[in-house]
């Protein structure tokens, strides 16, 4: 059987709440902003502005200080007088309220005038306890909850008036970012229709340079033409003359013989002004314009120029795609853009704008990338660990959850992690160097097997190489050559030996100075050099195995050598050896600089990349770390493998896409990091 629960509520009558909140208790009028301004005492009683001018006013001693008519406390006159004293604002905001509100009409039952109306919230229907007969016997609960049908229509109201106050409200914003972003396209079209203008401006200069040029080329010719002509003029207009002064005089010459030289002179000038009367340049000149696909070429490119780009991206349901961020190394962010019915867009040019900021509010620099297929990555490298707070909008519209918070973290973990000590193919035993070819296949030398195992840039193994030149477990350096052979140095034999790609032996060589053979690297000509610990020196040799020259000897100082951990040729062939300290020199083996000595602790592995980083490994107090350096050796920051930490690495190689492989001697593996 269901049962109902009458929800008892409280009606305030209006009288006597004014008589006991709204009136002043000393004069009994109800107070107002005028002359009854209620005014509120230190001892928390309130009283009428007129009634405290009055009781001050009657005071026969001016003591400055006067009694509350309620509770009859002494109360010390403000500088300011009655109107120094603060209002009372309660009382202003229960007569605010009451002046707002009306008295509630009680709705009554149309057959039972003096039976009040109830509304059951459960059921939302609306009923009189006489006509149901003091039952009610709705549906869809167990307990029904009803209250008065007046409370209900107040309520109801209220809830009305809320909801109809945030559908406006939304509806305001709504028409304002709309009528905003009419007010954007229009600027839009004035700046399009201004680089249509100018584009256009470009065009007819190209057409008006080529106009300037014809007509110059006409008036070249014509220059040229009238320059041959006017020459042609001259000359005849000298023989003009000359004949001119030779028959001057004539008619007054009696010698038969000169007037017959004189007329054979002017037949043979005859010939001569016969052949001047032919112009030698002639006055054509003809412009064509149609003597090849120019113009149609022309047409076709105009047709074509230029082009209207729009967008159907919707900001509100584009997304972003995270991957994980660490300090200083490059992070990425993928925006998805999808158009209004959610569909994935398929093209890009839209103006994404990304603001980053870490939590102190230190702007960070981001790259947008437009990807050209509806996607868009943000570049950024975090300069800190922490949070960073991401803003990205299209069309200056925020997409999706924007903005965005992105954890950095400090730590630099493994990407993946090959082998475990064992002999078999996915197997390890001190694994002492590691190097890599510009395809990213990753040869490690396995020391404790007697082989090299070869892998692929994602960590799969592909084959075994050995055990020629690697005898007695003592292999100890691993290089690769320029011709792609492999270099290796066995501190046992105290020989150098030259691996082909398949593990044969193509030679062999040593050196009668060499005690302990520790690590071996090779320059961009061919030349072999190889770090001896035990000798405190460095070797260099010509690809053949001719020794060029030696440097270094046993001591602290700069150019000497405590403890020779490995070696490794930078940028223009340079040197770079290590100890507790790393020391460059140049290919010759002169004492260029020291990068970094902190008096603790032993480097390990060491290479340098492409552009000139520097990678070292690390062990200090059983810490092991990987420092990144720059090119002038500035410590950038450190690799340290929190959840898989390094026990005492000895072997680096970088591959082409920021990335550096280690062999971990002690935990028998090959670990793969990003660093950049």
């Amino acid at each position: 059987m269901m049962s109902s629960t009458l929800v008892e509520t409280v009606s305030i009558n209006y009288e006597d709440f004014n008589d006991s909140f709204l009136t002043c208790g000393t004069c009994l009028c109800m107070y107002d902003s005028v002359e009854h301004n209620p005014k509120l005492l230190p001892c928390s009683h309130t009283v009428c502005k007129g009634c405290l001018e009055r009781i001050i006013a009657a005071q026969t001693l001016d003591t400055g200080s006067f009694r509350c008519p309620i509770c009859r406390e002494t109360i010390t006159l403000p500088q300011g007088g009655v109107g120094a004293f603060p209002a009372s604002f309660l009382v202003n905001q229960l007569l605010d309220l009451m002046a707002s509100q009306r008295r509630d009409v009680i709705p009554k039952c149309s057959v039972h005038s003096n039976q009040e109306l109830l509304f059951c919230e459960t059921c939302d229907i609306v009923f009189c306890v006489r006509c149901t007969e003091g039952n009610h016997n709705g549906r869809g609960a167990s307990e029904h909850t009803v209250i008065p049908f007046a409370i209900a229509i107040k309520r109801m109201s209220e809830i009305l008036l809320y909801k109809a106050h945030l559908c406006i409200k939304n509806l305001n914003n709504a028409y304002e970012n709309v009528s905003q972003e009419l007010r954007r396209l229009e600027l839009s079209v004035d700046k399009t229709l201004d680089q249509i203008n100018r584009s256009f401006q470009d065009v007819m200069a190209v057409v008006d340079k080529r106009r300037h040029e014809c007509l110059q080329w006409v008036r070249k010719i014509r220059e040229e033409k009238k320059k041959i002509l006017n020459e042609q003029l001259e000359l005849i207009q000298q023989e003009k003359e000359k004949v001119q002064r030779e028959c001057d005089g004539l008619q007054y010459q009696v010698e038969v013989r000169n007037i017959t030289k004189k007329i054979g002179d002017l037949n043979e000038k005859l010939d001569t002004t016969t052949t001047l009367a032919e112009p030698r340049e002639n006055s054509f000149l003809k412009y064509e314009h149609k003597h090849n696909d120019a113009l149609k070429e022309i047409s076709k490119a105009v047709a074509i120029f230029g082009r209207i780009k729009v967008s159907t991206t919707f900001p509100a349901l584009s997304s972003a795609k995270f991957k994980e961020a660490t300090t200083h190394l490059r992070s990425g962010v993928k925006i998805v853009t999808v158009d209004y019915h959610g569909n994935p867009r398929t093209n890009g040019s839209d103006p994404v704008i990304a603001e980053m900021r870490t939590d102190k509010g230190d702007l960070v620099d981001t790259k947008v990338t437009d990807n050209d297929d509806g996607t868009y990555g943000i570049q950024f490298i975090p300069p800190k660990s922490g949070k960073l707070k991401l803003c990205v909008s299209i069309f200056n519209r925020p997409i999706k959850d924007s903005p965005f918070s992105i954890d950095v973290s400090d730590h630099i973990n493994p990407i993946w992690k090959f082998g475990s000590r064992g002999t078999g193919n996915m197997c390890l035993v001190q694994p002492v160097r590691i190097s890599a070819d510009q395809s990213g296949t990753i040869y490690t030398l396995d020391t404790g097997n007697s082989r090299i195992s070869v892998l692929n840039a994602e960590g799969d193994f592909l084959r075994h190489i050995g055990p020629a030149g690697l005898e007695n477990q003592s292999a100890t350096g691993l290089c690769l050559m320029p011709d792609t052979n492999l270099a290796v140095i066995n501190w046992r034999t105290r020989c150098v030996s030259i691996l082909g790609n398949e593990g044969e032996l193509i030679k062999k060589f040593t050196a009668q100075e060499f005690v302990e053979p520790i690590d071996i690297a090779v320059n961009s000509k061919g030349n072999i050099i190889v770090a001896d610990s035990g000798a405190g020196k460095v070797f260099i040799f010509d690809p053949s195995g001719i020794l060029l020259t030696t440097f270094g000897s046993r001591g602290d100082r700069d150019g000497q050598f405590k403890l020779i951990s490995s070696v490794a040729v930078g940028k223009c062939d340079e040197i770079l050896v290590t100890d507790h300290r790393i020391q460059i020199f140049t290919k010759d083996g002169k004492f260029s600089r020291r990068l970094s000595d902190s008096g603790k602790g032993q480097y390990g592995g060491l290479t340098v990349d492409a552009g000139g980083y520097i990678l070292a490994t690390k062990t200090e107090k059983g810490k092991s770390l990987i420092h990144v350096l720059n090119s002038s050796g500035k410590l950038q920051f450190c690799i340290d493998s929190i959840e898989d930490k390094l026990k005492r690495p000895s072997g680096l190689a970088t591959l082409p896409d920021f990335h550096v492989v280690v062999a971990d001697l002690g935990n028998d593996c090959v670990k793969k990091y990003r660093y950049k």
